[in-house]
């Protein structure tokens, strides 16, 4: 399996090489930049990773990383660190969906712990986007009634309840549902529950 990549940005070099150094040591594959710029520049990545920003750095702040790579839906955890560290960052951090917020000097265990917090947090991200596109796939296929049909079976009504919600005899919402169940390959209320709940 390829390992994941530890994206470490950072405008000191003594520092970048250092925890670079750490980090490699560490088994972890690592890509260091300068800025977040040529971090930016370098497009979506392949692999999955994580983000570790300094907050203080030329042009786009460490901070401002974190919400373009929010904003991007990007899916990249982030752990900020700082020489700098003052609570208004920190909780600017946090409530931006950072993962952690280190001071300088950097406690290695502290960092370790961090990227894999975050990497257990991305690689969960990563599984309901996939559930998610699953799911989505497999719906696809249904016609506009039978979602209407599926939609309120996972709300947990019944063939004459949902007969009466869309005004039809519950002979057609049988047949529709062994349509559904023929285009699911399923008879299973609870894959289709669960299909409609990766979806909502």
């Amino acid at each position: 399996m390829t390992r994941p990549l530890v994206f470490l940005i950072d405008d000191d070099e003594d520092v970048r090489d250092a925890l670079a150094l750490l980090l490699r040591t560490m088994g972890l594959a690592v890509e260091a930049y300068a800025d977040a710029a040529s971090f930016l520049a370098r497009g979506a990545p392949e692999r999955f990773g994580c983000v570790v920003t300094d907050v203080r750095m030329a042009g786009m702040s460490g901070l401002h990383l974190l919400e373009r790579l929010q904003a991007d839906a990007s899916g990249l955890p982030v752990v900020v660190i700082t020489g700098h560290g003052d609570v208004a960052a920190c909780r600017r951090a946090l409530r931006g969906g950072a993962v952690d917020f280190l001071t300088k000097p950097i406690d290695e265990h502290a960092l370790l712990e961090a990227i894999d917090a975050g990497l257990a947090r991305g690689q969960g991200d990563l599984g309901k986007a996939r559930e998610r596109d699953e799911a989505a796939r497999a719906l696809s296929v249904l016609s506009q009634r039978e979602r209407e049909i599926i939609t309120l079976i996972a709300q947990g009504l019944a063939t004459k309840e949902i007969a009466r919600a869309l005004e039809l005899s519950p002979r057609t919402v049988e047949k529709h549902r062994a349509g559904i169940a023929t285009k699911l390959g399923t008879t299973s209320v609870a894959d289709m529950v669960r299909l409609v709940l990766a979806t909502a």
